[in-house]
């Protein structure tokens, strides 16, 4: 009788293990804009924090950008950045990226671009596929760091001049005091920035790379914060 109740006991146990477990909602280019937005309803998270050899990076989500902090922010909860995550791609003065290079999902997020949100130093950006890709969707999965570097009155001009684009008194001020990257600008989506640890960025962006590889690798792990 104690037997068959430890084994009652056990199963029970598990039973409630398993129903407690949380299921993951496989998204696709079909369901990704009601799934990601009912899950962003659900996870209101927007403060993350990279922990890297090199410091801590702490970021913050916009709220303005749904699709983008919700895929984020279910990535993490995911633990898809738990195994092999990297800061894989670096270029010293313009980006540092990362994410699981053997690892990609299927699905794509729909473009979130606004002038609000720029390529200003620490503005935190995905990546995507620069041919057919006409729609400027983003990768699910791989993110990066805008480094930049400072502009000059003068070179900020030209470069406006040259890319044939429209910016905003923001922009001008924040280019010619802090840097950035304009020409990335109203081509991929920004959906966060950092508030804490651009002297990190700095740091991984000067390591010494191949092809923009690291020579040695520049792991992360990630988490959110409430």
């Amino acid at each position: 009788m104690k037997a068959l109740l430890k084994i009652f006991v056990a199963l029970t146990i598990g039973a409630v293990a398993f129903s407690c477990k949380k299921d993951t909602i496989k998204i696709t280019n079909e369901n990704r804009k009601e799934i990601l937005l009912q899950y962003g309803k659900e996870n209101p998270e927007k403060n993350v924090v990279i922990e890297t050899d090199f410091g801590v990076i702490k970021i913050r989500l916009y709220e303005e950008t749904p699709l983008h902090r919700a895929n984020f922010v279910k990535l993490i909860k995911d633990g898809y950045y738990e195994n092999n995550a990297e800061f894989y791609r670096i270029v010293e003065r313009f980006v540092v990226q990362g994410g699981v290079p053997q690892k990609k999902l299927d699905y794509t997020i729909p473009a979130e671009i606004t002038p609000n949100f720029f390529h200003k130093r620490g503005a935190l950006a995905m990546a995507r596929q620069t041919d057919n890709n006409p729609e400027m969707e983003s990768s699910s999965t791989e993110f990066y760091f805008s480094q930049g570097s400072k502009y000059a009155d003068w070179e900020f001009d030209e470069e406006v001049k040259n890319l044939e684009i429209k910016v905003t008194p923001e922009q001008r001020k924040l280019y010619t005091t802090i840097g950035g990257e304009l020409q990335l600008d109203s081509k991929y989506t920004v959906f966060g920035e950092v508030t804490e640890g651009l002297d990190v960025i700095d740091k991984i962006a000067a390591v010494r790379v191949y092809s923009e590889h690291p020579y040695k690798k520049v792991p992360f792990k990630i988490k959110l914060e409430q």
